[in-house]
């Protein structure tokens, strides 16, 4: 409950206007200087960035919390995949790999082991995944199982992987909110960090004005979903079947209001239940005193497995781009990691 009021209370500061993030202004500032004195020494060469033999691209954001990264490396692993790549994807996992050594996944691993997004990750692109706190180890530990290009999951701000292509995904809504760094604002970086990618992506409409060529350049995308699937493997139904029904909504994922949004488009009327990101579910904590279906997100429905009742339903969601954009672009990525191919 504290944890939740914490939560709570930094969203208030960093998206609301809320005048609590000036409490915490000093520690940010010993945050800027701890970020800025690390990027220093990578780009003097104190410390070394790591290649692993293969190309490499990183989608990540300069935000904390969630903007879409997930489905963005889905959506790319499998784009990728029909050009013929043979894609891997390296995660932190969300406390990283328990073990000294980085550790395969695939649809059966255990999140609590993993991390959900690793899990997801295997099930809905079928590539190779590996978790690792140090992703330059997990990276070649794929290239040795026959990977030939690498997607870092969450890895812009993992300076020892060298990189060929950086993707920065953007939410349209939040933006970079007050704009300060962490913690008295949403910032794992400053702003500017966006403008150095490749590529920026904002995840819905946005009301931003653009202020750099990245932003000027960025392309967007919409998450949908149409679906409904039972956990346990029993059914799969059309969103639109439960309209004007009354469910539970469970997310726990840097940003639910846009999972709770997403049903009320398809007219579902619905109680919500937020739960801080990466927040390990428990069975009793979906008990709700009632027998209403239980939506969940996909991330979310993973920590579960599929021993449960018929009432627990996930949500697939799925990246949708304006096919000429996403075109272009991937046309332009693909002759990149050609060319870095023959270099490599």
């Amino acid at each position: 409950m504290i944890r939740e009021r914490l939560h709570d209370w930094l969203l208030r500061a960093w998206y609301d206007n809320g005048a609590g993030y000036r409490l915490l202004l000093p520690l940010s500032a010993v945050y800027w200087l701890a970020i800025t004195l690390r990027r220093a020494m990578y780009r003097s060469g104190l410390l070394q960035s790591r290649r692993v033999g293969v190309p490499v691209i990183v989608v990540g954001n300069v935000t904390a919390g969630g903007t879409g990264k997930t489905p963005t490396t889905i959506w790319l692993a499998s784009a990728l995949k029909r050009s013929g790549f043979r894609p891997g994807i390296v995660s932190r996992g969300y406390g990283g790999s328990r073990s000294g050594s980085p550790l395969r996944v695939d649809a059966a691993s255990d999140p609590s082991l993993v991390g959900d997004e690793p899990v997801l990750l295997a099930r809905r692109s079928c590539c190779p995944v590996a978790v690792d706190r140090d992703r330059v180890r997990a990276a070649r530990m794929l290239v040795d199982d026959g990977v030939d290009l690498i997607i870092a999951d969450d890895g812009l701000q993992h300076l020892k992987l060298a990189r060929d292509y950086e993707i920065c995904v953007v939410d349209g809504r939040r933006w970079f909110g007050n704009r300060y760094v962490l913690p008295a604002g949403p910032l794992r970086e400053p702003a500017a960090r966006a403008s150095e990618v490749d590529q920026m992506l904002v995840n819905g409409a946005t009301a931003q004005t653009p202020e750099t060529v990245t932003e000027q350049n960025a392309i967007a995308f919409e998450l949908v979903a149409n679906e409904a699937a039972r956990l346990n493997g029993s059914l799969v139904r059309p969103l639109r079947g439960f309209e004007g029904e009354t469910v539970h909504a469970v997310a726990a994922i840097g940003n639910p209001g846009r999972f709770f949004d997403l049903l009320r488009r398809h007219g579902i009327e619905i109680i919500e239940h937020a739960f801080p990101d990466h927040a390990r579910l428990a069975r009793r904590q979906l008990e709700f005193g009632d027998d209403l279906n239980v939506f969940l997100t996909e991330k979310d429905a993973v920590k579960l497995g599929g021993d449960v009742a018929d009432r627990y339903w996930s949500v697939p969601v799925e990246l949708e781009m304006e096919a000429s954009l996403a075109g272009a672009w991937l046309a332009q990525i693909d002759s990149r990691m050609r060319n870095q191919q023959e270099i490599a």
